[in-house]
């Protein structure tokens, strides 16, 4: 299968033949799994708690105004309102809606997805909205009037493409986009970033910066920040390493000299360096401030504002107009400080309290012309509080998700398991307590990118399986950044297979202390995640009752030469280089398929207009499982993009999928 694959046509996304494959194998599944007589209950089970109107709006303050997007069952694609505050405190807030996405793709004839907007600072009456066509990742950009809620004839306009944009001013915009040949990367995003003036073609906008075409991608924007507006250029090399310059009114770059791998972030006079290697005698994941025009003339002596230690890690930092916000992970759980900074140029530290244990509190917006925030918290059995404050003004609660399942009996445990080198590896268990015997459980995981899974309430899963009896796991293993750079960085590359030690590590540990058994532990991840699900399908088939595997990655061979693959290289490894070609071979689930196997039922689902993770990844896998004898199931929806589904009815009948899947393959022995 290395030298040869025969299922290269399933990589065809829209091809005859391999649609018509793709109808057939999904008929098999819906009548495998969707004409089980529980399936329809369950879905719309969890459609009602999709389309609930009592759900928490999150809010980005824009000026004035509040702004929030909605989906309901009458609204299935959505609409983009805004409030007042002293609306939004109310329990029945009046919006003014904006724009209603279910009218627009009616009258255009186009599955429009919402994507997000870029409101004009100061004023807020322009903005680029960017809509996705069935949930792809490329984007139409549309300017948008506020004040007359259209589409002006004359504003900028972008066709379908990976663009990044950003406001200059009222008649100009940073774009990067597809204009033709060459003007994309391998990795398929923009090589070129221009100014582009309104009213004149795109094809005339002046070059501002361009990146070679193995490069992952380059962007600009403008800092708007009243008496430090500067504009910014970065060249992104790959995932991990970029060069940030600041762009001089003459056109020259001006370099901020920190490591290529560190986070970088101007905000009015400060300059905050976060370090994924040791520098300037501080390590990996430190917290560091420089005033930034001491920092262009050559000063490198920082203040420390946050070092990480063996159990602690900084997952994120937010500014209001005079604070700096520090998101913090102790052992996987919720950790706040306000910081200020001091005009001697220490900063002053006040730890947040009131958060509950083994939580997650994320910052969600912030106002760059006062200190306010929103923070929302929330934990595996607590549904979300969103609290509305200032900073040395109080605190309100301003949303509160209610239950939507029944948490009698139920409790959250953190546990470690002990990976094959030693690694102590946190996990998460929701569910009943441990004296009443193994029961079906699920566990998922990622473990990638430096992204961490923390806790969070899910209506969804909560209804799906905690309510039905089962235990719900999360592993919280390398790859990720849980524990800052380095916990991502021992599982990088020829290393990944730590990742994959330590999910086995955890489904282990769940038998020996009898909260289930091997067939009835189930597991689920998507994406970088669905990587993992192939390799323990691969590596672990005997731990496991069941797997779902979600817009997986599983050709690890062929990858970089897939939509957004070449992205990817720097996280795993260069399939064309001799040296990681080998260390690729072994971790490629697709690869490692053998037909004398036991392994257990497995589903694979996908979408058709997902231009991320190539569906082929999907179909190719489930192919050479048929081809082998084993049990496999594939699902792949037409539209969703990489996240599978984009409005409530594609949310529900995936989930309705996958738990009906699982009810019906795993057992408690």
């Amino acid at each position: 299968m290395i030298d040869e694959d025969p299922y290269l046509w399933l990589e065809d996304v829209t091809g005859p033949a391999a649609l018509a494959w793709v109808r057939e194998r999904t008929a098999e599944t819906e009548r495998a799994v969707v004409c089980d007589p529980g399936f329809a209950a369950l879905k719309a089970e969890l459609r009602e708690v999709l389309d609930a109107r009592d759900r928490i709006v999150y809010p980005r303050r824009r000026g004035p105004y509040l702004y929030g997007f909605w989906q309901d069952a009458e609204h299935v694609r959505g609409l983009w309102r805004r409030t007042t505050l002293a609306e939004y405190r109310r329990p029945e807030p009046v919006w003014e809606v904006l724009l209603d996405l279910d009218a627009l793709a009616e009258a255009e004839g186009e599955p429009w997805v919402w994507a997000g907007a870029q409101v004009l600072y100061p004023e807020y009456r322009h903005a680029l909205v960017t809509l996705s066509r069935d949930g792809a990742d490329a984007v139409v950009v549309r300017e948008f009037d506020l004040a007359d809620r259209t589409f002006p004839a004359d504003g900028f306009r972008l066709p379908e493409a990976k663009t990044s944009v950003a406001w200059i001013d009222r008649d100009h915009l940073f774009v990067g986009t597809d204009t033709g040949p060459g003007s994309m990367t391998a990795s398929g995003y923009p090589r070129t970033v221009r100014r582009w003036r309104r009213g004149t073609p795109l094809s005339e906008a002046e070059l501002v910066h361009e990146v070679a075409g193995e490069d992952l991608s380059t962007a600009a924007w403008r800092d708007h920040t009243e008496g430090f507006t500067r504009d910014f250029v970065v060249r992104q090399r790959d995932f991990w390493h970029s060069e940030l310059s600041e762009l001089a009114p003459d056109g020259r770059l001006l370099p901020v000299d920190v490591p290529a791998d560190a986070w970088a972030d101007v905000h009015r006079e400060w300059l905050l360096v976060t370090p994924r290697s040791p520098w300037l005698g501080h390590p990996e994941g430190t917290l560091l401030a420089f005033r930034y025009e001491e920092f262009r003339a050559g000063d490198r002596e920082p203040v420390v504002l946050f070092a990480p230690d063996a159990h602690t890690a900084l997952t994120g930092c937010v500014w209001t107009r005079n604070h700096l916000i520090l998101e913090i992970l102790h052992d996987v759980a919720a950790r706040l400080e306000v910081l200020t900074p001091a005009a001697a140029g220490d900063w002053h530290r006040e730890p947040a309290a009131g958060l509950p244990p083994l939580a997650s509190a994320t910052v969600t917006d912030t106002d760059p012309d006062s200190d306010e925030y929103f923070l929302d918290v929330t934990g595996y059995l607590q549904p979300s509080t969103l609290y509305r404050g200032e900073i040395g003004g109080g605190q309100e609660v301003v949303g509160r998700a209610p239950a939507r399942f029944g948490t009698d009996g139920l409790s959250v445990r953190r546990h470690f398991a002990v990976s094959a080198d030693g690694t102590r590896v946190p996990y998460f268990v929701t569910g009943p307590a441990p004296e009443s015997g193994p029961r079906p459980a699920l566990l998922t995981g990622y473990g990638g990118f430096q992204s961490s899974l923390t806790p969070y309430y899910s209506a969804v899963r909560g209804r799906a399986w905690l309510a039905r009896g089962g235990t719900y796991v999360v592993a919280n293993i390398r790859g990720g950044g849980e524990y800052g750079p380095q916990w991502h960085r021992s599982a990088l590359r020829a290393d990944r297979v730590r990742a994959f030690e330590d999910f086995a590590a955890v489904a282990g540990d769940l038998v020996r202390r009898g909260l289930t058994t091997p067939s009835g532990l189930g597991i689920e991840g998507g994406s970088n995640g669905g990587l993992l699900m192939g390799a323990m399908l691969t590596r672990y088939p005997h731990l496991f009752g069941a797997v779902v595997a979600n817009v997986p990655l599983l050709d690890m061979l062929r990858f970089h030469r897939l939509l957004a693959g070449a992205s990817w290289v720097a996280e795993y490894g260069d399939p064309d280089d001799p040296a990681d070609r080998p260390h690729l071979a072994d971790i490629s689930p697709y690869h490692r398929l053998r037909a004398g196997a036991h392994y257990p039922p497995v589903l694979l689902t996908t979408s058709t207009r997902d231009d991320r993770v190539h569906p082929g990844h999907a179909r190719k896998a489930a192919a050479r499982l048929r081809e082998l004898g084993h049990r496999v199931f594939f699902h792949e929806q037409t539209g969703g993009g990489h996240s599978g589904a984009s409005d409530h009815e594609q949310i529900a009948f995936h989930e309705a999928l996958v738990h009906t899947f699982l009810r019906l393959h795993l057992a408690v022995e």
